[in-house]
């Protein structure tokens, strides 16, 4: 009888065994749809990362830093984009009649102020020092580099005034000015009487006048963008 259950038994299976195992091929199949939901998930969020930082990027140019600007007296603001304000204010306010708000207007009055500072030094130069001629030869230069500057700017109407390659010029002669009167103190720097003292203290008011119209060149767009003015 134990024989005839036996056979019986025999060759029944598990029912779970019954069920068809995944085959290699589906597994793979799965597997690389799971990859490649994966790397289409990466690729989007990679892609609104990059649309995210040239949107930003792309706001900051249309909006550069704008300079603090007070309305009731431009020639502050101005004159607070130079590394010597105080010259700047006591050189240009006499010459700033009628008030403007023009940042092209006070570049040129700093550049008028410069040219007659270098001119003035000339007829002070002390004739017992030896470094009086080099310094005269050096003060003729930077005075022509200045007024080359400002007739530079000098246009007919409807010619734009600042271009790119015009305002690059006049970087190029106002820092050429400033480095020959930089020039002559450093011819200067082994003397030591009173009166070359006294004269450096003149030079160096000139070259402060120059630095400052340089750095009004230099800054001139953001001037023009934060007084609300289309660039000449």
């Amino acid at each position: 009888m134990e024989s005839i259950n036996f056979a019986k038994g025999y060759g029944k299976v598990n029912p779970a065994e019954e069920s068809n195992p995944i085959s290699p091929a589906s597994r793979r199949r799965r597997r690389i749809i799971i990859i490649a939901f994966s790397l289409a998930v990466f690729l989007t969020l990679l892609i609104a990362s990059l649309i995210t930082v040239l949107l930003h990027h792309s706001a900051s140019k249309s909006n550069p830093p704008q300079l603090s600007s007070n309305s009731a007296d431009p020639l502050k603001t101005v004159c607070s984009v130079t590394r010597y304000p105080d010259s700047c204010l006591s050189s240009l306010s006499p010459l700033n009649s009628p008030p403007s708000s023009n940042p092209l207007r006070f570049f040129n009055l700093s550049l008028h102020a410069s040219l007659l500072e270098v001119a003035s030094l000339k007829g002070q130069l002390p004739d017992a020092e030896a470094a009086a001629k080099d310094c005269a030869e050096l003060f003729d230069d930077a005075a022509s580099q200045l007024g080359r500057s400002a007739e530079s700017v000098r246009v007919e109407p409807g010619v734009a005034v600042l271009t790119e390659m015009r305002i690059s010029d006049l970087q190029t002669w106002i820092s050429a000015s400033l480095t020959d009167l930089d020039t002559c103190l450093d011819g200067l720097a082994e003397m030591g009487s009173a009166a070359v003292g006294e004269w450096k203290v003149k030079v160096q008011r000139a070259m402060e006048y120059i630095s400052n119209t340089l750095a009004i060149l230099n800054n001139i767009r953001s001037l023009f963008q934060t007084f609300g003015l289309a660039m000449p």
